[in-house]
């Protein structure tokens, strides 16, 4: 079934914006001075999880001025495991993950099982640390375990349908410079 432009122009016409470009700006400032605050001199190996953390990897790494390797994976959940999930790997790791501190960046922290279950398996390929960052917590209890949080996160965000910075809907807006709830119904 073809996607309906119309519809997909008005969701972003009349959608919420709940965090500005110049409010994402901000954030991302903050979180690369603390990712900086841990991570300059170790060496890291920053992995993009796709599609979602694209834009946050292109906004992010410009402002870590430290040597560091970058690759991205693309995985997704299958099953209703909660911790330890089995992945579906579309584009694994291709480092050698051993003795080496990580970084995942991905969009939005939701339920957080697929981050949980990547995490889960870069330390077992022998990453010495799995740190996590992603733009937006999104604030909910329903997370893969009680209390999760990334490692650095830049906004949180009410629990709603949202998209731009790298969170899509329908596959699209996720070029959107700000972040945006869609209009409640």
């Amino acid at each position: 079934m073809p996607i309906d432009l119309d519809e997909i122009e008005r969701a972003r016409a009349e959608a919420d914006c709940l965090a500005t470009e110049a409010e994402v700006d901000a954030a991302l400032d903050r979180l690369a001075a603390a990712i900086n605050g841990r991570l300059a001199g170790t060496n890291p190996i920053i992995y993009t999880v796709m599609n979602g953390g694209l834009v946050l990897a292109g906004r992010i790494l410009p402002r870590l001025p430290f040597p560091l390797e970058v690759g991205y994976l693309h995985a997704t959940r299958y099953g209703h495991a909660l911790k330890g999930a089995v992945l579906d790997w579309r584009v694994r790791p291709t480092q050698d993950l051993r003795g080496r501190t990580v970084l995942v960046l991905d969009d939005i922290l939701d339920e957080g099982h697929t981050l949980a279950a990547i995490v889960d398996y870069l330390k077992a390929e022998g990453a010495a640390a799995v740190l996590s960052a992603v733009l937006v917590h999104k604030a909910h209890d329903r997370k893969a375990y009680p209390g999760m949080r990334a490692d650095f996160t830049g906004l949180e965000i009410a629990d709603r349908f949202l998209f731009g910075c790298g969170m899509d809907y329908k596959g699209y807006w996720r070029n959107a410079p700000g972040i945006y709830a869609v209009k409640r119904l």
